[in-house]
């Protein structure tokens, strides 16, 4: 973008860079197979992906959200390739945390699926227990187990232990259901 108006700094392209002739001079008129709306700014973001999708007809559009808070604006509008900085920071804390309870690692929007990461302690409810003989939330699987270092894939045979690291795939919202199965009453 810098280049296409000018090497103008930052705080003046910043103005004009969702302009459709600033687009058009970066390239968009091509019509490119991918556009990567990274600005600092997620109404910039979410305009040049609209132009992009439906003015461009570009079959591809990914955009930075740089507020978590406005994910939902970007998903309303069908721009689901996002990415969000902050939210992955976050999780990473989160991962890094003793006690954490539930992190979500990776959220599938499109698929409408998250996997998230859990660690079974001897107070859990699953401690000792085989994974066939878990209530599980309608929409959830385990789908790995590390223990000791090594991973495994989670299978019904599969007996949970106190420090086993469980990753497990579930639709949104099921959360709390899968908490009560696995960790701590």
């Amino acid at each position: 973008l810098r280049a296409a108006t000018g090497g103008v700094r930052a705080s003046s392209a910043a103005r004009r860079r969702t302009e459709l002739h600033i687009l058009e001079l970066a390239g968009i008129g091509r019509p490119p197979d991918l556009v990567f709306a990274v600005t600092g700014d997620d109404e910039d973001n979410l305009i040049i992906c609209q132009l992009a999708r439906e003015g461009y007809r570009v079959p591809k559009v990914v955009a930075r959200v740089n507020d978590p808070r406005n994910q939902e604006h970007f998903d309303l509008l069908g721009i689901t390739q996002t990415v969000c900085a902050t939210s992955n920071i976050l999780g990473l804390v989160e991962h890094e945390l003793p006690e954490h309870g539930i992190v979500r690692l990776l959220e599938l929007r499109k698929e409408n699926l998250e996997i998230v990461e859990l660690q079974v302690d001897r107070d859990s409810p699953a401690a000792g227990k085989r994974i066939a003989g878990l209530t599980l939330p309608e929409g959830s699987r385990l789908i790995s187990i590390m223990r000791n270092g090594r991973s495994e894939l989670a299978h019904d045979s599969s007996v949970l232990r106190p420090g086993d690291q469980v990753l497990a795939v579930l639709e949104p919202g099921k959360e709390d259901q899968l908490r009560r199965v696995l960790l701590k009453r």
